[in-house]
């Protein structure tokens, strides 16, 4: 292995064992062809240093997989720089010019990505083109593979499942739990499979089953504060729930979820 690609593998080591991580600048130090597109900026640091990472993964090992994490993280990196570049600065208003360029720099990287990537057969690949660009070529390879070894993932299950939830709530569901049972031990979960079961269950009128869900999301996203104690707290005053049990049972499924004991239950 060459001594590049050593320090390369030394420093993705390093971001992940460390909880701060090293700073941004220390990152790009030996990558500076790989971090260097930006302008310099105090806000998303989190999201440039996800870019860079990405960007190092694929220098070391090119792929599909490299190449998906890109375009997720030039989309959070553009998400987060878009809302940045709105904030006017009086005295130092030539920072709003430098987001705007680092906001396009990320779009046009995005496009060309992209491009590089229409015809791949991978399905996160796959499903990507079919959510951002309505490509029904890639949604149809996309479904084709339903039922193979290679959707059997929490993401591909989560995946399928937005393609189903207006189509089959039933099946909805079951995709849902199976990329839960799918979790691996010390894995991060999709909230978002937490929040589409909470919804599903409410417009099948089943408001305990919807509450567990809610519960299940406050405990593991406390810092989220899109779900208030207040909005819970009125959900079951209006549906008159046995809060107790409720949360009991929301804890315990939490905890197989995390541990990866969940099992998808039977309805």
């Amino acid at each position: 292995m060459q001594t590049s690609s050593i320090t390369l593998i030394i420093l993705l080591f390093l971001v992940s064992a460390c909880d701060s991580g090293p700073s941004f600048a220390q990152l790009c130090e030996q990558n500076p062809e790989i971090c260097g597109e930006f302008h310099e900026d105090s806000w998303c640091k989190r999201e440039r240093i996800a870019v860079g990472k990405a960007n190092i993964d694929y220098k070391i090992k090119p792929g599909d997989i490299q190449q998906f994490n890109q375009l997720i993280a030039y989309e959070n990196y553009n998400t987060c720089v878009s809302h940045a570049s709105k904030i006017e600065h009086i005295k130092l208003k030539e920072k709003q010019t430098r987001r705007i360029e680092n906001m396009m720099k990320a779009r046009q990287r995005i496009e060309e990505i992209a491009e590089l990537t229409r015809d791949s057969e991978h399905p996160r690949l796959l499903y990507f083109h079919w959510t951002r660009y309505l490509n029904e070529q890639a949604l149809e390879k996309f479904l084709a593979l339903e039922g193979t070894k290679v959707l059997e993932t929490p993401e591909s299950q989560y995946e399928l499942a937005t393609y189903y939830i207006k189509r089959d709530q039933d099946k909805t569901l079951q995709l849902l739990f199976h990329a839960l049972e799918l979790n691996k031990l010390e894995s991060e979960v999709n909230p978002e499979i937490f929040k589409s079961l909470s919804s599903i269950f409410a417009d099948k009128k089943q408001p305990k089953q919807s509450y567990i869900w809610l519960r299940v999301l406050q405990l593991y996203m406390p810092e989220d504060t899109s779900l208030s104690q207040s909005t819970l707290d009125n959900y079951v005053q209006l549906n008159n729930l046995d809060v107790n049990f409720l949360n009991k049972v929301a804890e315990t499924t939490l905890d197989k979820i995390i541990n990866a004991s969940f099992t998808s239950p039977k309805f």
